[in-house]
């Protein structure tokens, strides 16, 4: 994995979560985790990582995405087990 996608991997597991993240950059961190990043309907995407299935939603109005798409992105990443679950949610901290 490049540096690029192991940072923005830290940054979505540990946070605290940014609001300067393009949906590319998200995208091409699943492409890189060896996801199957599909389009599905409208703004959202079908994503498959490692026998796990979600559906994550791009921006609407913009290509940077919101802290709560990034959390929705980390929700799924801990289902997958891609990120390790440290028990609590930085954001609440």
């Amino acid at each position: 994995m490049s540096h690029k996608h192991e940072s923005l991997l830290h940054t979505i597991a540990m946070g605290p979560l940014s609001a300067n993240i393009h949906w590319r950059e998200v995208e091409s961190m699943l492409a890189h985790l060896g996801a199957s990043v599909a389009p599905h309907h409208g703004a959202s995407f079908h994503v498959v990582l490692n026998g796990v299935e979600g559906f994550l939603h791009r921006p609407h109005n913009s290509n940077t995405c919101t802290k709560q798409d990034l959390r929705h992105v980390r929700d799924f990443l801990l289902a997958a087990g891609a990120i390790a679950q440290t028990g609590s949610d930085p954001e609440e901290a």
